[in-house]
């Protein structure tokens, strides 16, 4: 064991992530096997994205909280009444203002939606930063407090529609960037992960720091190259259903072949809203002062104070962070749903929570990954779908879900106690 962690570490190789990806490749290949072939194929894992990005938009924010030792309860009400308030303002606010189907009408109701997350945020973190409230209570107050306000809003009324372009930005059937483009981004992605590798390995040589063995570094990098060249041809198998194929060549005003149309659906637009938000968070928290003082704090507390951190300000805006996450969260469920009901983010802030102690984030704060967030998230929604696709009720998803995660936070402790000092 001890062999096999020691070449773990000479080819710099995350062993829990690694795990994580063997687990989310046996729980798709049982769930293949049982559902006689059902579950990997290119429409359900289409789905399976798509449902994926809003609960991962918020557990990246929701490392971040944890890493400083704190917690956050309250997400999944914070996006609720803030989808109610964006719906809102989208349905009958700005139609009046601007008159229907403005092109502004998307872009207002996305920037509050972000600027409303962000507020809510801040309330939390003065809460624990200047008040000293301990976060448990501040967001579990506020997990009933903001559910409370999503219902208020409206009178439990769900509010629909929602603007036409505004629910692109939860995929669907149009909302697609399409079989080229997505090409395209896929070759950039791997392009940028071969050069950051490159780049990186050339710093490490002139600091004299160890790197991989040139083979092992070839294989790696191949590896993660191929990821996105991968998620894009799965995608891009997805054809468009044949009554919104041609729907959409009516409103083009293109000329249908005698065959029909052959639309590839590709990566959804809330792909790459997770994907952006993944790479900026994670260099915002591995290459700038704020992720140094944020590991810092959670490491310990009082030694980044006495460091001259300023740990209310940061604590601050660490759950603003979160809570402009929670509104771009806001942003794609709503959309994605095309419309906005009360209960929307119901249970979401456990799913948020669980993705990112699957992933990999110790409860004990000073450790956790965007990248293990993300796939904590599609663990989650792995057995959620796979479950519904063999038939299983919600309440027996919930026990799945609960039960993996006490198993992942077991596994964590295992992991520390091992863990060479």
């Amino acid at each position: 064991m001890n062999a096999v962690r020691g070449l773990f570490a000479r080819l710099e190789i995350d062993e829990r992530l690694l795990g994580m990806i063997l687990c989310l490749i046996g729980i798709w290949v049982g769930f293949h096997i049982l559902s006689d072939g059902r579950f990997i194929t290119p429409r359900n894992l289409y789905n399976l994205s798509l449902q994926t990005t809003s609960v991962a938009i918020m557990a990246i924010g929701m490392v971040l909280i944890i890493i400083i030792r704190q917690i956050d309860l309250s997400v999944g009400s914070m996006l609720g009444v803030t989808a109610m308030i964006i719906g809102v303002i989208q349905t009958f606010w700005l139609p009046q203002l601007l008159g229907g189907g403005h092109p502004l009408i998307w872009i207002i109701a996305a920037l509050a939606g972000i600027l409303i997350g962000a507020t809510l945020g801040g309330i939390n973190g003065l809460m624990v930063g200047y008040l000293g409230v301990p976060s448990f209570v501040v967001t579990l107050g506020g997990l009933l407090i903001w559910r409370g306000c999503a219902w208020w809003v409206t009178q439990g009324q769900t509010v629909a529609p929602l603007d036409e372009t505004f629910t692109l930005l939860g995929g669907g059937v149009y909302g697609t960037i399409g079989e080229t483009a997505s090409w395209i981004v896929a070759l950039i992605a791997a392009v940028a992960i071969a050069f950051a590798a490159h780049r990186r390995r050339r710093q490490h040589i002139a600091y004299g720091f160890p790197v991989r063995p040139a083979w092992a570094e070839i294989a790696v990098v191949a590896v993660q190259c191929l990821l996105p060249i991968g998620f894009a041809a799965v995608l891009n198998a997805y054809e468009m259903p044949a009554v919104a194929a041609q729907k959409l060549a009516e409103m083009k005003g293109w000329e249908i072949p005698e065959g029909g149309l052959h639309i590839f659906m590709g990566i959804p637009i809330p792909v790459l809203i997770l994907a952006a938000l993944a790479v900026i968070v994670s260099l915002l928290l591995n290459k700038t002062r704020f992720g140094r003082y944020v590991f810092a704090m959670g490491g310990n507390l009082e030694a980044a104070e006495r460091a001259g951190i300023n740990v209310k300000r940061m604590t601050v805006l660490v759950f603003v962070l979160m809570g402009a996450l929670v509104g771009v969260s806001a942003i794609v469920a709503s959309a994605r749903l095309q419309s906005a009901g009360n209960s929307i983010g119901s249970l979401d802030e456990l799913r948020v929570i669980a993705a990112a102690v699957i992933g990999g984030c110790s409860l004990a704060g000073g450790s956790g990954t965007i990248a293990g967030a993300i796939l904590g998230a599609v663990v989650i929604q792995s057995l959620q779908s796979g479950m519904s696709l063999l038939g299983y009720d919600a309440s027996l998803q919930n026990i799945v879900t609960g039960l993996v995660l006490v198993l992942a936070v077991y596994i964590d402790r295992l992991y520390q106690q091992r863990r060479p000092s």
